[in-house]
């Protein structure tokens, strides 16, 4: 199994989801739902699709962590990737957010989950940093090379150089910062939009870094190991082009392939060419989620890979902290219990 992709993730079914207008300021991406359509409606229609993205995960093989939120003050918590990341080693990191109404989802059952079931040994929170006006939004705010070991970051307000440096000394990374516009001149807000990196492929739209040596520089470090990298322009990341994820599922007879998951808006905005270089490597599982993208996020937002090695299921301490996980209300249905991929 690549390090790149993992076979696992966490979702969080977000039952009062609606565009949030704490970020609308500096989401390019974002929209309003439709003139007329209830903000019941919207979350109605955005549940659907959060359950499809699961269904689909799961038909191909990945094991699911499905999370419920029933909160309104938490809009955007169908993107946990913005505070949660997990790393070979059993290590974690959670993360300090711009948006101060989007603090509050970072959860406790959810490490709680991950310390029972994986090999957790440490978990770093920079979320200290939020008084002082320092944020870097997970892996919204950097694309991760876990293979190479190098974090790509566009520089934003979401994502300060100082901690992304101190993110990449505690745990292992080379860092990466570069600055990226769009053509109007507005900053790439997070920089998983503009791109992701599999193991043998990565979608990145590197015309949007102005200063050709930088740009040149991060090509090649993209390449270095023999990836190749499909270029995608500013039109296809305003369809979520680079809003993408390689995971690792298994097939119905047990056989691990690699698949990179995506929003049907992304997958009908690529050409002939460019489908068929990802597919050298992975295949494309496309989700339409409509409602979920008016966020300013779409499927790799809304995914937390799990990177851990899994804990044995005769472990003594596995069944009590379960039953613990399961009493408690924001847990989902059993459901990331229960799979087994």
């Amino acid at each position: 199994m690549s390090a790149q992709a993992p076979s696992a993730v966490i979702l969080i079914r977000a039952e009062k989801f609606k565009p949030n207008p704490a970020t609308a300021a500096d989401n390019a991406f974002q929209g309003d739902a439709p003139a007329g359509q209830s903000d019941d409606e919207t979350a109605g229609k955005a549940l659907a699709e959060m359950d499809a993205v699961a269904d689909a995960l799961r038909a191909a093989g990945v094991r699911v962590h499905v999370f419920s939120d029933e909160d309104h003050t938490r809009p955007d918590s169908v993107f946990p990737n913005n505070w949660l990341s997990t790393h070979a080693g059993g290590n974690v990191a959670v993360y300090p957010m711009y948006a101060s109404n989007r603090r509050h989802e970072r959860r406790a059952d959810v490490l709680e989950l991950l310390k029972s079931q994986y090999r957790v040994q440490t978990i770093v929170d920079y979320s200290g940093l939020e008084p002082d006006g320092i944020f870097l939004e997970g892996t919204g705010a950097m694309v991760l090379d876990h293979v190479s070991r190098v974090a790509y970051a566009a520089r934003s307000h979401r994502a300060d150089t100082h901690v992304l440096e101190r993110f990449c000394t505690d745990f292992g990374y080379e860092p990466m910062a570069f600055d990226a516009v769009d053509e109007e001149g507005v900053p790439v807000y997070h920089t998983n939009v503009m791109g992701c990196v599999g193991t043998d492929v990565a979608l990145f739209a590197l015309e949007l870094i102005g200063d050709e040596h930088r740009r040149e520089q991060v090509r090649e470090r993209l390449t270095v190991n023999g990836r190749k990298v499909v270029e995608i322009t500013e039109e296809q990341v305003r369809q979520f082009a680079g809003n993408a994820v390689e995971l690792c599922g298994r097939t119905p007879d047990g056989k691990r392939h690699y698949i990179m998951a995506m929003s049907a808006s992304a997958r009908r905005s690529l050409r002939p060419d460019q489908v068929a270089a990802i597919e050298e490597s992975c295949t494309i599982v496309d989700i339409d989620i409509p409602t979920i993208e008016l966020a300013g996020g779409s499927v790799r937002c809304m995914i937390a890979g799990v990177h851990l090695d899994r804990r044995p299921a005769a472990e003594p301490e596995l069944t009590e902290a379960v039953e613990a996980i399961d009493e408690n209300p924001h847990t989902a249905d059993g459901r990331d219990v229960a799979d087994e991929a």
